[in-house]
């Protein structure tokens, strides 16, 4: 048997870490996951386990690169955001990964606004909304402060997935997807770091910046292969869609957030926009992409539960609905007017709704559907200024929701409204980003699976 050309890809989640082994034509010819077990930090705080985390890597590593049926020719990663590791001299990490949701000290954040011009100023100037440490400039900014005999010893600050790529290349890099990611590192109008950086002397703490459409020459175990800088997941996973579509879109990234990107959005953000939960990123090319978010993934599993409770039904009780599309039309249409002056919110305000005027666990399920998709209307409005908008993209969860799906189609019934389904998008962008590295095919056009919901009901999905 031929050995196939491949490329591996680490993708790192907060929960489940994976390695996906790719051929030419992007298909899965092997993957593995694994769990670890948190630590602590000093604080008592749970974190990531570096150690394992590292030995997971290169234990992958060695046995991928001694297959036979394998050739593996580039390796690539993609990992979770607003997390840093602070590195020595030698490359070895000083601290532990600290969690991006453990809590800043608020004394030291407002400091830091009155230093720089106040709240509103360093947010619209790095579209980085004050989300303390997922702020990760801010972690290093509080071990600059709080203590300065570690800061002395930090040779380089690196995202996660710049750190992985570190630790096979031995190359320090910063990726744009990851400064470029509510960090308050960047300037998005000067298109560089923000001067609180150089004022700090941060800069010196933080590697080169790295396009990541490139990768470096790399061996291990006696085989040379490419290995890639690493990618900000969120923003690997908008990839394929940037490769394979060109026309203007944007994307709703359905998950525990709901986070809708918009790539082609020229306008800055605006204050009021930044404080409905809008910032941007930046994309593998530099490039910014506005995006906003709503927590409706968390929102849903709680309100399931909540009305699985009511009803006396299992929790999975909604996952047998088709549509039916007399009852959706019927509570869109009690709602139509309602829909004139929707305003932003954190929640759907489902929570608010009291069970007992529903007969059936379906009736308050499609209710509580529309109050999801109501939310999610404003929230992506928000990014969505640009008359050239042609298509809505929605991958993740609620794409193989048909109840959400028809329902969005409807809010959004000017703009041609898909669910799309790709496998291990994070990874499969990774792997695109240095296709030219390591492939010796052109890219393939079947990697997203798309179905068309039109904007009225009754109706099906139709397959493309």
């Amino acid at each position: 048997m031929m050995a196939v050309p491949v490329i591996v890809i680490f993708d790192v989640g907060k929960t489940n870490k994976k390695v996906f082994v790719f051929n030419e034509d992007y298909e899965i010819v092997y993957e593995r996951s694994a769990r670890f077990t948190e630590t602590y930090d000093e604080d008592g705080d749970v974190c990531e386990n570096l150690e394992s985390l590292r030995s997971s890597v290169f234990n992958a590593l060695h046995e991928l690169l001694a297959r036979k049926d394998f050739i593996v020719k580039a390796v690539n990663f993609s990992g979770y955001g607003a997390s840093l590791v602070f590195t020595d001299e030698n490359g070895k990490p000083l601290t532990p990964l600290y969690n991006y949701l453990k809590t800043y000290p608020v004394k030291l954040q407002n400091e830091f606004d009155q230093k720089y011009g106040g709240e509103d100023k360093i947010a619209a100037e790095t579209s980085s909304p004050k989300l303390g440490s997922l702020n990760s400039g801010m972690q290093l900014y509080r071990i600059k402060n709080e203590r300065p005999a570690l800061f002395s010893k930090i040779r380089y600050a690196l995202h996660l997935p710049q750190y992985l790529s570190f630790l096979v290349t031995g190359q320090a890099v910063s990726g744009l997807t990851s400064i470029g990611c509510h960090t308050r590192l960047w300037d998005f109008s000067k298109e560089n770091y923000h001067r609180w950086i150089t004022e700090e002397g941060l800069d010196k703490k933080l590697a080169p910046l790295m396009g990541e459409d490139q990768a470096f020459d790399t061996e291990l175990d006696g085989r040379s292969f490419k290995a890639g800088p690493g990618l900000h997941d969120s923003s690997a996973a908008l990839i394929p869609y940037l490769i394979n579509f060109h026309e203007p879109f944007v994307l709703i990234s359905t998950g525990t957030w709901c986070i809708t990107m918009n790539p082609f959005r020229e306008e800055t953000l605006t204050a009021e926009e930044l404080d409905q939960d809008c910032l941007c990123y930046l994309q593998y090319k530099g490039k910014a992409v506005a995006a906003s978010r709503i927590f409706a993934g968390y929102e849903h599993e709680q309100q399931v539960k909540r009305i699985a409770d009511h009803f006396n039904e299992h929790t999975g009780f909604y996952r047998g609905f088709h549509l039916n599309a007399e009852l959706a039309e019927r509570i869109f249409q009690e709602r139509k007017g309602q829909t004139d002056h929707l305003e932003w919110s954190k929640t759907s305000g489902f929570e608010n709704t009291a069970l007992n005027r529903f007969k059936t666990a379906e009736e308050a399920y499609y209710y509580f559907i529309l109050d999801i998709v109501r939310q999610q209307f404003v929230s992506s409005r928000l990014v969505m200024k640009s008359n050239q908008l042609k298509r809505i993209f929605v991958d993740g969860g609620f794409s193989k929701n048909q109840i959400y799906m028809n329902f969005l189609a409807r809010f959004f019934s000017e703009l041609e409204v898909y669910a799309a389904s790709m496998a291990q998008a994070s990874a499969i962008g990774a792997a695109l980003a240095i296709h030219e590295h390591w492939n010796t095919q052109p890219i393939p056009d079947h990697i997203i699976e798309l179905k068309y919901y039109a904007g009225k009901i009754p109706f099906k999905p139709t397959h493309l």
